[in-house]
């Protein structure tokens, strides 16, 4: 059974259609990335995904009892604050003392437990906003660009800590991201959107696909090849060719 089912989703925001008919599914341990220009409409598809978004038309189907962990794209924390990573793991709800030990661990940031969040980097404060979301053994794990302001060697090493986080929960991971030729190693299918699904499937076919060209460009197919991994696994692939391109700029 896929974890979550989205038939037909359209979301409009005041007078903007942001998602267009949008269909898409996530089987249970996989990595599904999702690329677009910005106001491509993929925060939206995300937020919709997780029930902060009303759908204007379409179904949203989740497996019955799904355990969704998030982490979202911005998190503003008041640096007067004197919170620990320990006391921010604990809010609004309390975590025992192993558990958060085991996030923090399986999230890359064992030893950050008595630190202020205000004094964390960039890569740790990521680090900590994924074991956030994995104290509830999510099944289904959404990121929002959680590399956003690390650098490439930052983010590759944010993408293995997935992989391995996948592997021992059997969880599926669906990101949004910007970081083109990473992703697509990192990913077992890629959904190209813009307000549309422009084109999806595994990643050497949406790089090669006019749809996605027509939006990055011919070069992120040349920095594919420099990081993809093999998998023993098949994707349906499809591309949209007879999609209308012609929508107003989504927010």
């Amino acid at each position: 059974m896929n974890l979550v089912e989205i038939s037909r989703l359209s979301v409009v925001l005041g007078q903007q259609t942001v998602l267009s008919n949008v269909d898409l599914s996530i089987t249970p341990g996989e990595i599904v990335t999702i690329v677009g220009p910005n106001g491509s409409g993929k925060s939206t598809l995300l937020r919709a995904i997780i029930g902060a978004v009303t759908p204007a038309h379409g179904r949203i189907t989740r497996q019955p009892g799904l355990r969704i962990g998030y982490v979202p794209q911005k998190l503003h924390i008041d640096p007067t604050l004197p919170l620990t990573v320990r006391r921010f793991l604990g809010l609004p709800t309390p975590v025992p003392e192993p558990a958060a030990q085991a996030a923090l661990t399986r999230a890359g940031a064992g030893d950050l437990m008595t630190r202020p969040m205000t004094g964390l980097s960039g890569g740790q404060f990521q680090r900590v906003l994924l074991a956030r979301a994995l104290l509830g053994d999510p099944q289904l794990l959404i990121l929002d660009e959680a590399t956003q302001g690390l650098d490439q060697p930052g983010s590759a090493a944010f993408y293995a800590t997935l992989e391995t986080v996948r592997h021992e929960l059997d969880c599926a991971v669906l990101m949004v991201s910007h970081e083109l030729h990473v992703v697509m190693a990192a990913s077992d299918r890629v959904i190209c959107l813009n307000t549309h699904v422009c084109c999806h499937g595994a990643p050497e076919h949406v790089a090669s696909a006019p749809e996605y060209r027509a939006l990055f460009g011919s070069g992120t197919h040349g920095a594919l090849a420099l990081y993809r991994h093999e998998h023993d696994h098949v994707h349906d692939e499809t591309c949209g060719h007879d999609h209308d391109h012609s929508h107003e700029p989504a927010q």
